[in-house]
Order: structure tokens, then sequence, then C-alpha cells
């Protein structure tokens, strides 16, 4: 048996620590995004889930996710309550302990689903948004991270890359987000109303948490303090900052100034970009895949609009796209030179790599869609997905949790 490291543990410890905050620095970004009328709701989502999710991992999601596996699809529920999960260390994390590693993961499993709520933001009913996540944690996100992550996961074994998580956090949450938004259709008032962001510094702030939060998220993934971590550290902080430069750029030349929103967009976009390319890739292709995110992503958020999905919050164009070209990009940009555990990518000679990772990503586009359609129509059969009318024009906040945001 390994011997536990303090090093390591204390630094899994504290990334688990960085990831956390990035929910509430979540719930921070999206009520910014929204009216003054549903920034309770909006804020409610993110913390709520922080709750509910802590508690459907330790209960049974951990054990579906990286519990043994039945056949490369699922882990047995043979975990179930962390039954065996304890102080020494386990096949994925030889230097910390297993209870160690379930919390760092937990805190992804947490912030996905907390993702998704932009796309349903300020019409969505409270108890549908309880019982679809619950259902999507388990159903979609549960299986997902086996498939990718776990020991004998299928995609695993077949050589997928995803450092941090491009396909199980940001592709299943973008892609959620679109049917999510497509199924609960246009808010009311949508083209007639202002529908503009009531509090940018919210934002900006919340864009902050979610930077400093991402550190953890990636270089934490290393599983170790060690070199790998540092590159992780670099080459994420260097995405994101080349995303927030590349779609002001790009915003001031489409749209004649430097956004402020978008510096925010844009480094979140970087973020998501590099997240399953972090531990394979260098610096310099850092600055691609980050130069690619403010591109990319800035037109995403065009052709949505043009499609006419209320994305409320623009999950698909930023996370959804976003992951996808970072899984796309890591078949690219791995190196070997960077993290000898990895793999070549097209750049250096495997464009083998390079298909696994579309195949990835077609099959987490495919089963996340579909997956999440069918809870949500089972959701809207139960319980329905849209608080009436009346209620969504009286606002979220006061018609779902009696309770203003701010006394004017």
């Amino acid at each position: 048996m390994s011997e536990i490291s303090a090093g390591d543990t204390a630094w899994v410890l504290a990334s688990a620590a960085l990831v956390m905050l990035m929910t509430p620095g979540l719930a921070l970004f999206y009520g910014g995004l929204v009216r003054p009328k549903n920034v309770l709701s909006t804020i409610m989502h993110s913390f709520f889930i922080l709750g509910l999710i802590s508690v459907q991992w330790v209960l049974w999601g951990y054990s579906l996710a990286f519990g043994p596996s039945v056949g490369g699809i699922i882990g047995s529920l043979s975990w179930v309550g962390l039954n065996g999960v304890g102080t020494d260390p386990s096949d994925y994390a030889k230097t910390i302990p297993h209870l160690a590693f379930m919390a760092f993961q937990m805190m992804f499993a947490i912030i996905t689903p907390a993702l998704i709520t932009g796309a349903f933001a300020e019409r969505k009913r409270f108890k549908a948004f309880v019982l679809f996540s619950l259902l999507w944690a388990t159903f979609v996100y549960d299986p997902l991270a086996h498939w990718v992550w776990g020991a004998d996961g299928w995609l695993h074994k077949l050589g997928a890359l995803d450092f941090a998580g491009g396909t199980v956090v940001h592709i299943s949450s973008g892609i959620s987000a679109l049917v999510a938004a497509t199924v609960l259709g246009h808010r009311v008032g949508l083209g007639r109303e202002k529908m503009e962001p009531h509090d940018l510094t919210m934002t900006v702030l919340g864009a902050g948490l979610l930077w400093f939060g991402w550190f953890g998220f990636n270089a934490g993934s290393a599983l170790a303090a060690n070199g790998l971590a540092s590159v992780a550290f670099v080459t994420t902080n260097t995405a994101a900052a080349m995303g927030a430069l590349t779609w002001v750029t790009v915003a001031w030349a489409h749209k004649g100034h430097p956004s402020v929103l978008g510096a925010a967009a844009g480094a979140v976009a970087g973020l998501v970009a590099i997240t399953p390319a972090a531990g394979f890739v260098s610096p310099s292709s850092a600055i691609l895949i980050g130069l690619g995110a403010g591109v990319i992503c800035y037109f995403a958020i065009q052709l949505r609009e043009r499609l006419r999905v209320d994305d409320a919050l623009d999950v698909w164009a930023v996370h959804g796209v976003g992951g996808t070209w970072g899984a796309i990009a890591t078949g690219i940009f791995a190196s070997t030179a960077v993290n000898p555990d990895g793999a070549n990518g097209l750049l250096f000679g495997n464009p083998g790599q390079f298909l696994i990772q579309i195949l990835a990503v077609i099959v987490s586009w495919v089963f996340c869609g579909v997956m999440t359609f069918i809870i949500l129509k089972i959701v809207d059969a139960v319980i329905g997905l849209r608080v009436p009318e009346q209620e969504e024009v009286l606002g979220l906040d006061i018609s779902q949790h009696g309770e203003p945001a701010y006394q004017l």
C-alpha cells in the first residue's frame, strides 16, 4: 500500500475548497446577469445545489461515478453511503486518503448541474428544478463521470483525455442547457422587454471567484503537489487571460466597445476550454486554446441569438461550445513531453488521439442531450417545469421564495 503524503493531501483538500467556492462564485456570476426580480432565485439555484448534491454524492453519487465498474458503464452500489471509503489510499490516488479524493470529486459533481441553471433562469419552478437536478446528477453526470474517469470506464479505457472535466463538466452542462432552454421555451416578453443584466459588478466579482477557484479545479486534478500541478496551474491562467483578451478584442471590433461583460465571459470561456487539456499541453498551446475559445464562444452567442433559443445566460455557447473546443484541442495539442501518462495529439504525430477526442465529444453530446430531454419531460409530467405566466411576470424571488433581493 502506498504511503499517504501530507503535502499531496493538503493540496487536494485545499483544491476541493477552491472548487467549492466556485459554486457561490457562479451564483454571483449568474445573479448579476438577470433582472432584479429574479436575483435571489438565480443565486438560490447554485446555493441549494451545494447542499443537494453534497448529500446525493455521499449517499449514492460517488459510488455510481467511481465505484467498482459494472461493464464500464456505471459504478456499482458497493460504496453507497461511503461504505468502504476511508482514510487509506485508493486506486484513483495513491498518496492521498480515499475520502480526500471523494471530497475533491464531489465539488465537480456540485457545480456541473449548477451551470445548467443559467439556461432556464427566470422561468422554472423551484420544485421542478430540485427534482431535475437530482435526476440529472444521478442519470447523466454520474454515468458520464464513470465513462471518462472511472478506472474501468469505457471511454477511459479507449484513451479519451479529459484532465479536469471538458466532457464530464462542460459539455454535459452546456448541451443539457441547450436542451433545457429549448424545452422550456422563451421567457415572457423576450424581444419586447429589456432583459439586460442588472448588476455587472456582481458578475465580474463572480467571474473573479471562478477564475480563482479554477486553479483548484485544474491544478488540483493532478491529485498531488507536484510538477504536473504547476503545469496545469500555469496553463489555466494563461488560457483564461488569452480568452479574456480575445473576447474583448472581438467584441470591440464587432460592436465598437471593449465590453466589461465580454472580459468576464472571455475569461470563463478560456477556463472552460483549457479544462480538459490543462495537464496535457504546454503554456504556449494554452494561448492558442484560449484564443480559440474567445473567438468561437463569442460567435456561438451570435449563432444562438439567430436561432432564437432562449438560453438565458449563454451556458451552451460558453460551456457546451467551449468544452467541445477544449476537448478537440486536447487531441491537437496534447504532448507526452508535458505529461508522460497522457498521449501525443495531432500536432505531435498521433491523429488517432484526435479521433478519440472527437468520439468522446459526440458521445457526450448525444448522451447528455437525449437523457436531459427525457428527464425534463418526466419532470414536466409530474410537476410542471414552468411557473405560471403571472408568477414569471411578478418575478421568481417573490413568487417562488417570498423574498425580494432588494428593498427599494
